[in-house]
């Protein structure tokens, strides 16, 4: 089952979905564990926890030391109050569907089984709630890096068709609501669908392609499902992607005209993307051993430091001066030192939101766009401003 897992999983269904064939490279590579992976692992477990708690379940309490030995490595106060923030999140919506239907129930890291669309196919939902009428299914989402949509998301329609397999013969279900919640960029993005619809794309789409993927049958295709492929660094169809912009010559923009510039917009974020992830790959195998013609290994650039910042704070404190900087925490760090509640409370009124700078982004990303008016934005913009 650990194969299978690896081979055709929710949680990279987003990547196989678009590139049937990185199914079975990936697989083929062994993974190298991560500290944000292994920082999830935790939330998730403490989120467990923390949801079981509210909702009246016995649960033990991870963040106990037992021994000698902490349950939770990368525990802090942050990941308490994501904790939290998630586990209310679920007893209030738990609450709600409560008064519509009498006897729901939760299900908290539920095993789904989704074989009858994706070969020997499942996968765990962080936490389902189950009724007539609709079917909550929630994911919880550590990471701060990249916001995750739940719209037509497709590690999210895998969970609900496993929920789907086990519950709709018995709750009249005609709907599921689909969540990421992603407290560290306050997001909560919730997608709902029509079992008819979702059923319709598990047929249509969802099965062919993971029957081809499961064959490394299909073809590569580039995007920005790369991201967390295994094989991006070496892959021979996202160099093609990428090195399509070689054809501009790299020449000025001022000779480009707009859908060239257009085009190489759509591009530039995975252009740099994909070089930094040929630099690393190329710099680990160099330090195993391997060499590229014209390239060496050298020692890089460093920084002088204390080797000892008790001794050098006495050692300035003696000669009477002052050896420490002296400043007001910045907002993110008061935040979590006086909680959220607390913070608003004491701060709320000296708290200001300055406008951000441009920035070009594609149409489809959800803020709205600024007025095109060229007169009043290098004055609104300048960097002396």
């Amino acid at each position: 089952m650990a194969k299978a897992h690896a081979l055709l999983s929710a949680s990279s269904s987003e990547r196989w979905l678009r590139c049937p064939p990185s199914a079975k490279l990936n697989a083929a590579t062994t993974e190298t564990p991560s500290e944000y992976a292994a920082q999830g692992t935790d939330a998730h477990t403490l989120c467990e926890y923390k949801v079981k708690v509210a909702l009246g379940m016995e649960s033990k309490d991870p963040t106990l030391q037992t021994a000698s030995v902490e349950d939770l490595t990368y525990y802090d106060e942050e990941m308490e109050q994501c904790a939290d923030e998630y586990a209310t999140y679920i007893s209030e919506l738990y609450s709600e569907v409560k008064d519509i239907c009498p006897d729901p129930i939760v299900l908290i890291e539920q095993r789904l089984d989704f074989s009858r669309w994706v070969p020997e196919g499942f996968g765990t939902g962080d936490c389902l709630i189950v009724a007539d009428g609709t079917l909550y299914v929630i994911d919880y989402k550590h990471g701060k890096g990249i916001e995750v949509s739940a719209l037509e998301n497709p590690q999210m329609m895998c969970y609900a068709l496993g929920a789907l397999e086990l519950f709709d013969g018995i709750y009249d279900i005609n709907s599921v609501c689909m969540t990421i919640f992603q407290p560290r960029r306050d997001n909560i993005s919730i997608y709902t669908i029509g079992k008819d619809e979702l059923l319709a794309w598990a047929e249509n789409t969802l099965k062919p392609t993971a029957e081809l993927a499961a064959k490394g049958k299909g073809e590569f295709k580039a995007g920005e499902h790369c991201r967390f492929c295994r094989v991006k660094a070496t892959c021979r169809k996202r160099a093609e992607y990428n090195l399509e912009l070689a054809r501009y010559d790299f020449e000025m923009p001022s000779i480009l005209d707009n859908n060239e510039i257009s085009a190489i917009l759509e591009k530039a974020d995975q252009l740099v993307s994909w070089v930094t992830d040929i630099k690393e790959y190329a710099l680990e195998q160099a330090l195993n051993g391997t060499e590229y013609p014209d390239w060496k290994l050298v020692e890089g650039r460093s920084n002088r430091k204390y080797t000892d910042e008790k001794a050098v704070a006495d050692a300035v404190t003696s000669a009477g001066f002052d050896p420490y900087e002296h400043k007001v925490l910045g907002v993110t760090a008061m935040t979590r030192l006086l909680g959220k509640a607390k913070f608003e409370e004491l701060l709320g009124g000296l708290i200001e939101k300055p406008q951000g700078k441009p920035t070009l982004v594609p149409k489809s990303d959800k803020r709205p766009a600024l007025k095109n008016n060229a007169a009043t934005a290098a004055d609104d913009f300048r960097e002396d401003n």
